[in-house]
C-alpha cells in the first residue's frame, strides 16, 4: 500500500504545479513539453547497479512502450484543448470515468491474481458515484460561450475519456505482461517515457516557432518541479499494481479518489477553493469507497 500511497502524493505533487503555474508567468505548453526529458533523466538516476537503459527495436513491447509515452503527451493536449472549450467540469468528469475502461479491462479481459467479491464490487460503485459528485463544481463559463463549441467540443472531451482510458489500461498490459520482475520497471518505465521526450520535444520546438518565445526561467524551473514528480508517480503507480497482482480494478479506484481526496484537502487549505456540499458529499462517499474497495487488506 505504501507504493499507491506515495504515487498519489506525487500525483498531487503535479495539480500543485498546474495550480501554481500562473501565478509565476510560467509557459504551462512549454513546461509539459520539457518535463518529459527531466523524467528520462529522473529515472536514469534511480536506475538500479547493474541495469542499463536500452532501445530494443526489434521487440514488439518497445514499440508498445513508445507509442504509449506519445499517447501521454496527446493526452496532457486533449486534456488542456477540452477545458478551454468545454470547462473543467466536462474535462474532469471525463478524466475520472474514463477509469472504467482500465477497471473493466482488469476484471474481465486480464488474468489478475485479485479476486473481486461483492463487498469490492459494491466499493467500485461508491468510487464512480464519488469522482461523478467530486468533479460536478460550479462553472464560470455562460451559456452563450459554451454554446458556440459546437460537436467538436464533444469529441474533444470524448477525446479525453477515451485517451485517459486507453494509457491507464495499456500500461496495465503492459505491466502484467512485460514487467513481470519488479527489478526491470525502471528499464522499461523509461522506454515509455522516451515516447514522450521524443513527443514532447517536438510540441516544444512548434510552440516555441509558433509564439516566438523561448522558455523563461520559471518555466525551466517549473519543468525540474514537474517532471521529478511526474516520473515518480507513474514509477510508483506500476509498482503498486505489481504488488497488487496486476488488479487494475482495484489500484485505479484508490489511486484516483486518493488524489482527489488528497487534492481537495491542499486546494481547500492552502488555496482557499470552494468546495459545495454535493462535494464533501462526493468525498465522504470515496472515503468509503476506499474502503469497500480494499477491505481485504485493510481489515
Amino acid at each position: 500500500m505504501i507504493y499507491l500511497a506515495l504515487s498519489v502524493l506525487f500525483s498531487v505533487l503535479l495539480l500543485v504545479n498546474f495550480r501554481l503555474f500562473p501565478k509565476y508567468d510560467v509557459n504551462t505548453t512549454q513546461a509539459i513539453s520539457l518535463n518529459y526529458v527531466i523524467c528520462f533523466i529522473t529515472g536514469l538516476i534511480l536506475m538500479p547497479k547493474g541495469q542499463s537503459f536500452a532501445l530494443d527495436l526489434s521487440q514488439n513491447w518497445t514499440w508498445y512502450c513508445l507509442l504509449l509515452g506519445i499517447g501521454f503527451i496527446v493526452t496532457f493536449l486533449l486534456s488542456g484543448l477540452a477545458t478551454q472549450r468545454m470547462g473543467m467540469t466536462a474535462t474532469s468528469l471525463a478524466n475520472n470515468v474514463s477509469l472504467v475502461l482500465p477497471v473493466m479491462a482488469s476484471l474481465f479481459l486480464f488474468n489478475t491474481d485479485m479476486q473481486f467479491d461483492a463487498v469490492n464490487y459494491l466499493g467500485l460503485a461508491c468510487a464512480f458515484v464519488a469522482l461523478v459528485m467530486v468533479s460536478i463544481k460550479k462553472e464560470t463559463e455562460t451559456a452563450s460561450e459554451l454554446k458556440s463549441v459546437g460537436v467538436s467540443g464533444g469529441l474533444l472531451v470524448i477525446g479525453v475519456f477515451l485517451m485517459y482510458g486507453i494509457t491507464n489500461t495499456a500500461i496495465n498490459f503492459l505491466n502484467l505482461n512485460y514487467i513481470p520482475n519488479p527489478d526491470l520497471t525502471i528499464p522499461v518505465t523509461l522506454v515509455m517515457v522516451l515516447g514522450a521526450v521524443v513527443a514532447g520535444l517536438c510540441l516544444f520546438a512548434y510552440t516555441s516557432w509558433k509564439e516566438n518565445k523561448l522558455p523563461n526561467k520559471q518555466t525551466l524551473i517549473a519543468s525540474v518541479t514537474l517532471g521529478v514528480p511526474n516520473f515518480l508517480s507513474f514509477f510508483l503507480l506500476i509498482l503498486a499494481l505489481t504488488a497488487f497482482g496486476n488488479s487494475g480494478a482495484f489500484v485505479y479506484p484508490i489511486y484516483n479518489i486518493g488524489v482527489i481526496l488528497a487534492s481537495s484537502l491542499i486546494g481547500i487549505l492552502f488555496f482557499k477553493e470552494k468546495i459545495s456540499p454535493l462535494n464533501y458529499t462526493g468525498l465522504g462517499i470515496a472515503f468509503l469507497a476506499i474502503l469497500l474497495i480494499s477491505h481485504q487488506s485493510i481489515f
